[in-house]
């Protein structure tokens, strides 16, 4: 077929597809073979429509044309087969291998007969290479990116895979010149040529006049110029503009025609029964690693240890390396179980703001805590568990003199100001506010009702329509947008401007932030519709398209940043939630529900990374994620305007609702129920203590920048926001204080428990004896808990979920399993030429719960968590392994702390150490990164720490504990750290005390040291939501200290949860902290034992927080309590 012929099938597939003929589009597609489809490609094989796939690729290509064609098919036809065996679908399992997969025998016999001998298993997955074989969605996506790779390398699709930069409507604009030629030719033009036909040649009739103007914009024929549509309705069809500037990987997916490279390899080597590994490129987009599955090997590395072996993990949004997340037995359940009670429904608050709220946002950690923002430009802060306003300040300009004279001349003609919008900054130290005229406005947060004036900014000429926070180059920004068409960023702590971007072409309506692969980014949308998007280097938008609906539009990620969705209204009213593929720069789906017409802009929120809410109708509509079609709705008991604004806090257990009159409602669900309850028994506690005078507390954490910080209110409701996972909120509120200090019923005491019948203990059982446990955790989800014992073993207890346990969570309440897989194998650690008696253990819990990582003296093994099979093992000493961390961005690095005082930055994939790490003078004890600072922080037995920067691993800053006199450690102690929720702040744990340090400058803010007579510290940890310290002691007693200054408010004595039998040396070795209960923690024992300790569920907390002593802030507070002392001889407060 001729170059001009092969041109035409594009310009008819171009014009199908825009006539919506989907299935004639891609039967053109096939039969003509000039272009590969990938989209419908994807989607055929998401939907298993397997005779359809293999009669689409059968256009292209035959099994037999090369290797690449042979594998694709294979892979094909396999993942049916295993789909009917998984069905126990015998009958045809046994056709599809006659039929589909005997034609591959004649290359490889013996993978043919393996192959056949899974139908005498009951689960195929019983055969070693299928024991990673997840659920069928999984699976699927896991072979369609191998499949994909080899597409884009077999050569018989070579320049098929990209559709021509066509304009829209190429064909119709071709016809439309063809009848301007015909009617210029005309004798007797007619002004007005009236085209009915397009099978012959146009000609004019009797003469009517002088020569016609061109028809070429008739109607009938959409004209030559098309207007500017929405995304285009075949994505792979209409590729975005090429862009001369050369952008990031994680924004390329977003312009036109990225630069291109080499294919990535792949392999089209022997075929394998394994499946092909997901890639971490799945939700970020990167280089694709080689796939070692498919027998193609790495590139050769320096490192000796190198070898070959079948290893890559993914980035936890996605899957492991074939690894499904860890299930229990019991947990299958539909993906709507109890949906409808997991989001706020039920209204258990209403408040009366005094004008009409425009904007609300809720703290990041005091979950409580509501800010809002009103049409008259007031904003209040609402702790709306007790429903008390702590703060209300009207509009007004701070310092007109720095004001521009347009804004000062404005403000005297026509005072009146709305609020656009608010928001906190990630660590809540900082809140802005965006107003309709000019200005921007910074507040620090000081805890209770201390907000102080930090930044005003004349930001915008106009309204400024939407503010957010960012962490570019780790320095805490402010990012604005407004009506003169303009993005601006701001230094959160000068008010210096650092950018200023242009390019839109309307008023600029808002922007979204946000970082992938430590690329950061600005989304912005306009009134005209346009999407940008920017990264921090003034060179220009990367983005230029049309959002859904081409006006009013906000754009949002779910919680873990791997979705992004936009809302959208139209002129006229009609309103669009979509969720984006970013990795192609189209609309993914698109969510149903909405009137036809909406009285106002649409509002919308997400939470959980499961749900989707909007305000629209008078009303609150539910989406699930992962499904197009409208949950539910709920209108809150009425009084809801047309278009309520909405606003979820960060665990999504309340949901703020603007009401009419002034009003706004606080939604909540049965944790949030749950939530506001402890804290109004909590009030109703604190009440009863005194203090002489208010306490000025000072502030428990700092924003980047030199910001001031965010305080732990004594009084403060503080949410949980958990370091690992969806959390449950628990907290302290706001002491009433009363004049009589005489009371001492109301003096506030030390919480002793020295009873079983005080709180809740469970012992878990045990059938594998080992002496001790040396490292314990909970997985992610909160079901279970892994131990490492001091023989190299691994325990895993899971609990069910059943009609006494409805959430499957780790309770003390109910005994859960010591689980083994049915081939009863161990998870053990190697030991060649080690004593693990002897030894430092290590481990480290994958972010989904998969896989560990873990090492006793020997090689580091990673183990599957749901079949105990060692994946594999490598580093072998010396030097041997002491402390294992992921990094946070990128489940392929891990940081390894040695016992010869070094560090090793290594990448699994590739199997090499990419930085070795030096400045401490013996053996690494804790690592921790932060991903707000992007720092790895260091501790050693040498009681140093040290700061290492996470992009080019060159040490920052360094620091040596500041010991208590005469306190030094006879022998090399380990020094623990663990990040705060905050990312900001650390808690370092020695033997000799507890401390809080700020990680920017190492400095120590709050320190704690034992009585001498007391026995020294063993272990510690943050509560999940960084509120609480659970501390250990060698005497087997447990303190609880509050966060914020590291006081202590309860202790547990051992007589709690060890029998009167038991040797009186037994104590805890290590305590872990529930990821979503915050008040829940287990002890591991020195006898091998593991204990899980929660409150009584009356109480719901340990003890009340102390006040601080004559209101004092010292950042090292002196230490007066004994840890073995009665309460009596308590200091009373």
């Amino acid at each position: 077929m001729s170059s001009l012929s092969r041109e035409l099938v594009f310009l008819i597939l171009q014009f199908l597809d825009e006539e919506k003929f989907k299935e004639t589009v891609h039967k053109l597609e096939q039969e003509s073979g000039f272009f590969f489809n990938m989209k419908y490609f994807e989607d055929e094989v998401h939907n298993g429509n397997w005779e359809d796939v293999e009669k689409y690729l059968s256009g292209f290509t035959k099994v037999d044309d090369n290797r690449y064609s042979m594998k694709i098919f294979f892979e094909i036809r396999k993942q049916k087969y295993l789909e009917a065996l998984d069905k126990h679908d015998r009958s045809k399992a046994v056709d599809i291998l006659v039929k589909d997969l005997k034609v591959f025998s004649s290359f490889n016999e013996e993978l043919f007969k393996e192959i056949t001998q899974l139908l005498t298993l009951e689960n195929f997955r019983e055969n070693e290479q299928l024991s990673k074989y997840g659920d069928t969605k999984s699976a699927r996506a896991i072979m369609l990116v191998e499949l994909k790779k080899l597409i884009e390398a077999n050569p018989l699709f070579r320049d098929k895979l990209q559709f021509p930069n066509l304009k829209n409507s190429r064909l119709r604009t071709l016809i439309n010149q063809s009848l301007n030629w015909q009617h210029q030719l005309c004798k007797n033009p007619r002004p007005n040529p009236d085209i009915k036909t397009l099978f012959v040649d146009h000609s004019c009739g009797q003469p009517n006049g002088a020569r016609a103007p061109s028809p070429a914009n008739n109607p009938l024929l959409g004209g030559v110029v098309p207007k500017p549509g929405g995304f285009p309705p075949l994505a792979a069809h209409v590729p975005f503009q090429p862009m001369p500037i050369p952008v990031p990987t994680s924004l390329a997916s977003w312009m036109s025609n990225p630069p291109t490279g080499p294919h990535p390899a792949v392999s089209g080597g022997p075929l394998g029964l394994g499946s092909p590994p997901i890639q971490a490129g799945l939700k970020h987009p990167r280089t694709p690693p080689t796939n070692h599955s498919l027998d193609f090997q790495p590139a050769d590395s320096d490192h000796v240890s190198k070898r070959t072996r079948p290893l890559g993990l993914s980035d936890e949004v996605g899957l492991p390396v074939n690894v499904l997340p860890l299930t229990f037995p019991g947990h299958a359940h539909s993906q709507n179980f109890n949906a409808l009670d997991d989001f706020p429904k039920s209204v258990s608050r209403s408040l009366s703001q005094g004008s009409s709220p425009m904007s609300m946002d809720f703290h990041p950690i005091q979950q409580t805590l509501l800010l809002v923002g009103t049409n008259v430009g007031d904003i209040a802060l609402w702790e709306v568990s007790s429903r008390e306003k702590l703060v209300q300040r009207n509009f007004k300009v701070w310092d007109l003199s720095k004001c521009t004279m347009p804004l000062q001349a404005g403000l005297v003609k026509d005072p009146g100001v709305s609020v656009n919008r608010v928001i906190w900054s990630p660590d809540g130290s900082l809140f802005g506010v965006a107003y309709s005229r000019h200005l921007v406005q910074i507040y620090s947060y000081h805890g209770n009702d201390d907000v102080r004036q930090h930044l005003e900014i004349d930001a915008h000429v106009g309204g400024v329509n939407d503010l957010a926070f960012s962490h570019p180059h780790k320095q805490l920004s402010v990012i604005t947008c407004g009506d003169d068409k303009l993005i601006k960023v701001w230094d959160a702590s000068t008010g210096t401007k650092q950018y200023s971007f242009e390019g839109h072409e309307a008023p600029v309506y808002s922007v979204c932030p946000h970082h992938k692969e430590n690329i950061q980014f600005i989304f912005s949308t306009a009134l005209d519709g346009k999407i940008k998007a920017w990264l921090y280097d003034n060179l220009g938008s990367r983005v230029d398209y049309d959002a859904p609906g081409r006006w009013c539009t906000t754009m949002a990620y779910s919680a873990d940043g791997t979705r992004l969705f936009s809302c959208g209204t139209s002129k006229d009213g009609e309103s669009h939630i979509v969720e984006w593929n970013e990795s192609e720069g189209a609309v993914k789906r698109t969510y149903q529900g909405f009137r036809k017409r909406s009285l106002g802009v649409v509002q919308f929120d997400t939470t959980k990374n499961k749900f989707l809410a909007a305000g629209d109708d008078f009303s609150i509509k539910f989406w699930d994620m992962d499904n197009t079609q409208l949950l539910t709705s709920i209108d809150a008991d009425g009084g809801l305007p047309a278009s309520p604004r909405i606003r979820f806090n960060k665990n999504g257990t309340l949901l703020a609702v603007s009401a009419n009159e002034n009003g706004i409602k606080i939604l909540a669900n049965a944790e949030g129920l749950r939530l506001l309850r402890t804290f109004e028994n909590l009030a109703f506690d604190a009440s009863r203590a005194s203090e002489a005078s208010k306490p000025n507390v000072k502030p428990m954490s700092a924003a980047a920048g030199g910001s001031t910080g965010l305080t732990d209110r004594v009084s403060s409701v503080v949410g949980i926001s958990m370091m690992n996972g969806d959390a449950r909120n628990h907290g302290d509120v706001k002491p009433r204080i009363t004049e009589d200090t005489n009371d001492k019923s109301k003096i506030w005491k030390l919480t002793e428990i020295n009873e079983p019948s005080q709180c809740r203990s469970l012992k878990l059982p045990e059938n594998l004896r080992v002496t001790k446990i040396l490292r314990l955790i909970y997985t992610n989800s909160g079901s279970a808990i892994l131990a490492l014992g001091s023989n190299a073993i691994h325990l895993l207890w899971k609990w069910v979920r059943n009609e006494h346990n409805s959430h499957g969570k780790a309770t003390a309440n109910i005994s859960p399993q010591l689980w083994q897989p049915s081939s009863g194998i161990l998870m053990t650690n190697d030991v060649t030429d080690t004593n693990p008696e002897e030894s430092v253990p290590c481990f480290a819990l994958s972010k989904n719960d998969s896989y560990v990582m873990s090492a006793s003296g020997g090689k580091i093994s990673l183990f599957n968590m749901m079949t105990f099979k060692t994946m594999t093992t490598f580093m072998p000493p010396p030097p041997a392994a002491t402390f294992l961390a992921f990094h946070p961005q990128d489940n392929n690095i891990i940081a390894i702390g040695m016992d010869d005082s070094s560090i090793q930055i290594y990448n699994v994939r590739v199997d090499e150490v990419k930085s070795k790490l030096k400045g401490h003078s013996k053996r690494i004890t804790g690592l921790a990164f932060s991903h707000i600072l992007n720092v790895l922080v260091s501790s050693g037995a040498d009681a140093q720490l040290c700061v290492w920067n996470s992009v080019g691993w060159e040490m920052e800053k360094s620091r040596f504990l500041q010991m208590p006199s005469g306190r030094s450690p006879e022998a090399p102690s380990e020094t623990r750290i663990q990040f705060h929720q905050d990312q900001i702040h650390l808690l370092v744990v020695h033997e000799t005390q507890l401390a809080i340090y700020d990680t920017n400058k190492l400095d120590c803010m709050h320190q704690w040291v034992p009585p001498e007579s007391s026995a020294p510290i063993s272990h510690a940890t943050f509560s999940c939501d960084s509120q609480l310290v659970y501390a250990s002691f060698v005497d087997a007693t447990v303190c609880i200290f509050s966060a914020a200054h590291l006081r202590l408010r309860c202790r547990i004595n051992p007589s709690v949860y060890l029998p009167s039998n038991v040797s009186s040396g037994v104590h805890p070795l290590v305590i872990a902290a529930h990821p979503q209960e915050s008040n829940q923690f287990a002890l591991g024992l020195s006898d091998g034992s593991v204990h899980v300790i929660e409150p009584l569920e009356l109480e719901g907390k340990w003890g009340l927080p102390p006040p601080l002593e004559n209101g004092s802030t010292s950042n090292v507070p002196p230490s007066t309590s004994s840890v073995g002392a009665s309460a009596s001889e308590q200091p009373q407060r």
